[in-house]
Protein backbone atom coordinates (compact mmCIF):
# COMPACT_ATOMS: atom_id res chain seq x y z
CA UNK A 1 0.00 0.00 0.00
CA UNK A 2 2.57 2.31 0.91
CA UNK A 3 4.25 2.11 -3.19
CA UNK A 4 0.61 2.56 -4.20
CA UNK A 5 0.57 5.94 -2.21
CA UNK A 6 3.36 7.21 -4.31
CA UNK A 7 2.42 5.97 -7.44
CA UNK A 8 -1.55 5.95 -7.58
CA UNK A 9 -1.96 9.21 -9.58
CA UNK A 10 -0.15 7.11 -12.29
CA UNK A 11 -0.73 3.15 -12.02
CA UNK A 12 -4.13 2.15 -12.32
CA UNK A 13 -3.95 -1.31 -10.81
CA UNK A 14 -3.11 0.88 -7.45
CA UNK A 15 -6.09 3.42 -8.27
CA UNK A 16 -8.13 0.60 -9.03
CA UNK A 17 -7.11 -1.14 -5.25
CA UNK A 18 -7.62 2.11 -3.83
CA UNK A 19 -11.70 2.08 -5.03
CA UNK A 20 -13.13 0.38 -2.34
CA UNK A 21 -15.99 -0.35 -1.94
CA UNK A 22 -19.52 0.66 -0.71
CA UNK A 23 -19.16 -0.08 2.85
CA UNK A 24 -15.60 1.54 2.97
CA UNK A 25 -15.83 4.31 1.01
CA UNK A 26 -18.16 7.62 1.08
CA UNK A 27 -19.69 8.84 -2.09
CA UNK A 28 -17.58 12.14 -2.39
CA UNK A 29 -14.30 9.78 -2.41
CA UNK A 30 -15.71 8.70 -6.09
CA UNK A 31 -15.29 12.76 -6.36
CA UNK A 32 -12.02 13.34 -4.71
CA UNK A 33 -9.39 14.84 -7.41
CA UNK A 34 -6.26 14.03 -5.79
CA UNK A 35 -5.11 10.39 -4.77
CA UNK A 36 -4.02 10.14 -0.81
CA UNK A 37 -5.44 9.17 2.44
CA UNK A 38 -8.41 10.39 4.10
CA UNK A 39 -8.30 10.29 7.70
CA UNK A 40 -11.92 11.36 8.11
CA UNK A 41 -14.48 10.03 9.01
CA UNK A 42 -12.94 7.02 8.82
CA UNK A 43 -8.80 5.89 7.31
CA UNK A 44 -9.01 5.09 3.99
CA UNK A 45 -6.76 5.36 1.27
CA UNK A 46 -9.01 7.03 -1.75
CA UNK A 47 -7.87 6.99 -5.85
CA UNK A 48 -10.91 8.01 -8.32
CA UNK A 49 -9.28 8.36 -11.94
CA UNK A 50 -12.66 9.12 -13.05
CA UNK A 51 -13.47 12.08 -10.60
CA UNK A 52 -14.07 14.45 -13.17
CA UNK A 53 -17.30 12.53 -14.54
CA UNK A 54 -18.29 11.90 -11.45
CA UNK A 55 -18.28 15.55 -10.19
CA UNK A 56 -20.15 15.88 -13.54
CA UNK A 57 -22.68 13.64 -13.09
CA UNK A 58 -23.33 15.55 -9.51
CA UNK A 59 -23.83 18.57 -10.84
CA UNK A 60 -26.31 17.40 -13.60
CA UNK A 61 -28.35 15.51 -10.90
CA UNK A 62 -28.42 18.65 -8.95
CA UNK A 63 -29.51 20.65 -11.89
CA UNK A 64 -32.15 18.16 -13.22
CA UNK A 65 -33.24 18.09 -9.53
CA UNK A 66 -34.11 21.81 -9.54
CA UNK A 67 -35.99 21.32 -12.56
CA UNK A 68 -38.11 18.15 -11.71
CA UNK A 69 -39.06 20.02 -8.57
CA UNK A 70 -40.21 23.17 -10.14
CA UNK A 71 -42.01 21.64 -13.47
CA UNK A 72 -43.91 19.05 -10.97
CA UNK A 73 -46.29 21.41 -9.78
CA UNK A 74 -49.73 19.40 -10.51
CA UNK A 75 -48.19 16.72 -8.35
CA UNK A 76 -48.50 18.69 -5.25
CA UNK A 77 -51.38 19.84 -2.95
CA UNK A 78 -51.87 23.64 -2.16
CA UNK A 79 -50.36 24.68 1.23
CA UNK A 80 -47.44 25.20 3.67
CA UNK A 81 -46.32 21.57 3.91
CA UNK A 82 -46.35 21.13 0.14
CA UNK A 83 -44.29 24.42 -0.35
CA UNK A 84 -41.53 23.32 2.00
CA UNK A 85 -41.37 20.19 1.00
CA UNK A 86 -40.73 21.71 -2.75
CA UNK A 87 -37.95 24.29 -1.25
CA UNK A 88 -35.98 21.80 0.96
CA UNK A 89 -36.02 19.25 -1.91
CA UNK A 90 -34.93 21.90 -4.28
CA UNK A 91 -32.31 22.54 -1.92
CA UNK A 92 -31.04 19.14 -2.14
CA UNK A 93 -30.61 19.67 -5.80
CA UNK A 94 -28.24 22.59 -4.98
CA UNK A 95 -26.36 20.40 -2.53
CA UNK A 96 -25.62 18.37 -5.04
CA UNK A 97 -24.20 21.15 -7.56
CA UNK A 98 -22.39 22.26 -4.71
CA UNK A 99 -20.66 18.80 -3.67
CA UNK A 100 -20.30 18.47 -7.59
CA UNK A 101 -18.32 21.81 -7.73
CA UNK A 102 -16.73 21.23 -4.80
CA UNK A 103 -14.58 17.77 -4.84
CA UNK A 104 -14.58 17.45 -0.54
CA UNK A 105 -10.74 17.03 -0.72
CA UNK A 106 -10.07 20.58 -2.30
CA UNK A 107 -13.05 22.27 -0.69
CA UNK A 108 -13.97 20.60 2.51
CA UNK A 109 -16.44 23.41 3.75
CA UNK A 110 -18.31 23.60 1.07
CA UNK A 111 -18.83 20.25 -0.08
CA UNK A 112 -19.79 19.32 3.50
CA UNK A 113 -22.25 22.07 3.51
CA UNK A 114 -23.52 20.50 -0.36
CA UNK A 115 -23.88 17.50 1.31
CA UNK A 116 -25.89 18.81 4.57
CA UNK A 117 -28.12 19.94 2.03
CA UNK A 118 -28.50 16.67 0.87
CA UNK A 119 -29.08 14.30 3.59
CA UNK A 120 -30.51 16.74 6.11
CA UNK A 121 -32.84 19.29 4.37
CA UNK A 122 -33.69 17.38 1.38
CA UNK A 123 -34.14 14.03 3.44
CA UNK A 124 -37.01 16.11 5.74
CA UNK A 125 -38.32 17.39 2.32
CA UNK A 126 -38.80 14.15 1.32
CA UNK A 127 -40.49 12.91 4.64
CA UNK A 128 -43.01 16.28 4.28
CA UNK A 129 -43.25 15.34 0.44
CA UNK A 130 -45.33 12.54 2.05
CA UNK A 131 -48.30 14.57 3.12
CA UNK A 132 -47.45 17.29 0.53
CA UNK A 133 -48.58 14.89 -2.58
CA UNK A 134 -51.86 15.18 -3.85
CA UNK A 135 -54.51 12.27 -3.10
CA UNK A 136 -54.15 11.27 -6.63
CA UNK A 137 -51.16 10.10 -6.54
CA UNK A 138 -51.18 6.06 -5.42
CA UNK A 139 -51.58 5.71 -1.60
CA UNK A 140 -48.66 3.65 -2.05
CA UNK A 141 -45.90 6.20 -3.64
CA UNK A 142 -47.35 8.48 -0.48
CA UNK A 143 -46.73 6.27 2.53
CA UNK A 144 -43.38 5.47 0.66
CA UNK A 145 -41.98 8.41 0.41
CA UNK A 146 -42.99 8.80 4.07
CA UNK A 147 -41.32 5.89 5.07
CA UNK A 148 -38.39 6.59 2.49
CA UNK A 149 -37.85 10.10 4.17
CA UNK A 150 -38.14 8.59 7.48
CA UNK A 151 -35.40 5.94 6.56
CA UNK A 152 -32.92 8.71 5.45
CA UNK A 153 -33.37 11.10 8.15
CA UNK A 154 -32.63 7.93 10.77
CA UNK A 155 -29.34 6.63 8.64
CA UNK A 156 -28.18 10.24 8.30
CA UNK A 157 -28.11 11.16 12.19
CA UNK A 158 -26.56 7.30 12.59
CA UNK A 159 -23.70 8.49 9.78
CA UNK A 160 -23.40 11.75 12.37
CA UNK A 161 -23.18 9.37 15.44
CA UNK A 162 -20.77 6.86 13.50
CA UNK A 163 -22.76 4.32 14.27
CA UNK A 164 -22.86 1.90 10.83
CA UNK A 165 -25.01 -0.97 11.95
CA UNK A 166 -22.55 -3.33 10.22
CA UNK A 167 -23.03 -1.73 7.06
CA UNK A 168 -20.02 0.32 7.10
CA UNK A 169 -19.57 4.28 6.66
CA UNK A 170 -20.26 4.27 3.00
CA UNK A 171 -23.08 1.71 3.03
CA UNK A 172 -24.72 3.36 6.01
CA UNK A 173 -24.21 6.94 4.29
CA UNK A 174 -25.70 5.24 0.92
CA UNK A 175 -29.11 4.52 3.00
CA UNK A 176 -29.14 8.31 3.97
CA UNK A 177 -28.48 9.58 0.30
CA UNK A 178 -30.53 7.42 -2.01
CA UNK A 179 -34.06 7.22 -0.68
CA UNK A 180 -34.13 10.73 -2.75
CA UNK A 181 -32.99 9.19 -5.93
CA UNK A 182 -35.08 6.29 -5.79
CA UNK A 183 -37.84 8.78 -4.83
CA UNK A 184 -37.39 11.19 -7.82
CA UNK A 185 -37.13 8.57 -10.61
CA UNK A 186 -40.35 6.89 -9.07
CA UNK A 187 -41.91 10.71 -8.75
CA UNK A 188 -40.63 11.40 -12.55
CA UNK A 189 -41.90 7.95 -13.71
CA UNK A 190 -45.51 8.72 -12.81
CA UNK A 191 -45.28 12.30 -14.15
CA UNK A 192 -44.37 11.13 -17.42
CA UNK A 193 -47.01 8.37 -17.12
CA UNK A 194 -50.21 9.73 -15.06
CA UNK A 195 -51.94 12.65 -15.35
CA UNK A 196 -53.60 14.24 -12.02
CA UNK A 197 -57.25 15.29 -11.96
CA UNK A 198 -55.74 19.19 -11.72
CA UNK A 199 -54.20 18.60 -14.88
CA UNK A 200 -56.44 16.86 -17.10
CA UNK A 201 -59.33 19.45 -16.02
CA UNK A 202 -56.16 22.11 -17.78
CA UNK A 203 -56.32 20.70 -20.81
CA UNK A 204 -60.17 21.73 -22.14
CA UNK A 205 -59.33 25.19 -21.29
CA UNK A 206 -56.38 25.01 -23.14
CA UNK A 207 -57.91 23.74 -26.72
CA UNK A 208 -60.48 26.13 -26.24
CA UNK A 209 -57.99 28.61 -26.11
CA UNK A 210 -56.15 27.14 -28.84
CA UNK A 211 -59.51 26.56 -31.01
CA UNK A 212 -60.74 30.71 -30.32
CA UNK A 213 -56.70 31.61 -31.47
CA UNK A 214 -57.15 30.20 -34.73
Amino acid sequence: MSECRRSAPRDPLCAREARGGWARNNISDLGNAHCAMQLEPEPRFVCSPEHNLMNASFVALGILLVIGTALTGVLWRRGSAATVARFLLAGAGAGFVLAGMAPSDVHENQHVLGALLIMGTGSIGLLLAGVGLVDEVPRSLRWATRLLGLTAITAFGLFLSHHYLGLGMGGIERVAAFPILAWTLAVGILGLFRRTPRAQDAMPGLRTAQTTHR
